[in-house]
């Protein structure tokens, strides 16, 4: 058995899950200036595209709309967001690559820069039982609107993962990464076997250089 790692936004999905639950928020009416909301967002999603996103910026500013909201109403939202944004999305090709993993008897993990209110369940509904996510602080069943622990976020997919698997870098050494952007470059640089996925251009031109397979999903 070996690892297989995928990132979720843009690789097994169409779209990033944290700027499509944005909008589901403002949808929801979960947001006070609905179109101030979606440009900071956009904004911020422009900053991670070219590598200088303070993502504990971005996640408090995202997180601020769940501030007060009960757990179970939230899950209950993300089932509906699931259902009607996130299915249509995920890619045919990202299908097939989970069952061929799965009928190896790899260990899937789904390793994600969105939070685990939205990771955990979307990987739910593809089949995958193990996440590493964005932690989200919840005291008494409620949603502060902060973080929690090590971001998973560039080197912090690293750190994160090796906390999963006992710091055994054997593990890593036949392990497969699937990823799109190269804010995962930290991960796709420690893994045996990394997988390039519908590249942004900074990850295309450094998987040409290293001769790492490139793939189109679609």
């Amino acid at each position: 058995m070996s690892l297989a790692l995928f990132d979720l936004d843009e690789t097994l999905i169409s779209g990033d899950c944290s700027s499509l639950w944005s909008a589901f928020m403002v949808s929801q009416g979960w947001v006070k200036n609905e179109e101030v909301f979606l440009q900071r967002d956009t904004a911020l999603m422009q900053q991670y595209a070219r590598g200088e996103m303070d993502m504990q910026e971005y996640m408090n500013y995202t997180l601020e709309p769940l501030k007060g909201h009960t757990q179970h109403r939230v899950a209950h939202s993300v089932q509906h967001f699931i259902h009607d944004v996130i299915a249509p999305r995920v890619y045919k090709d990202a299908r097939d690559c989970l069952a061929h993993h799965r009928a190896k008897g790899d260990r899937l993990v789904i390793i994600s820069a969105s939070g685990e209110h939205l990771v955990a369940p979307i990987a739910q509904y593809l089949g995958v039982n193990e996440t590493l996510a964005i932690g989200i602080g919840i005291e008494n069943g409620v949603f502060t609107g902060t973080t929690q622990g090590v971001m998973t976020f560039r080197e912090g997919k690293v750190t994160r993962l090796m906390t999963l698997i006992n710091q055994d870098m054997a593990q890593l050494q036949d392990a497969s990464f699937y990823s799109d952007s190269h804010n995962d470059l930290p991960l796709l640089l420690k893994v045996g076997h990394p997988n390039v996925v519908n590249p942004d251009p900074i990850l295309q031109q450094h998987a040409r250089r290293q001769g790492w397979p490139v793939f189109a999903w679609s």
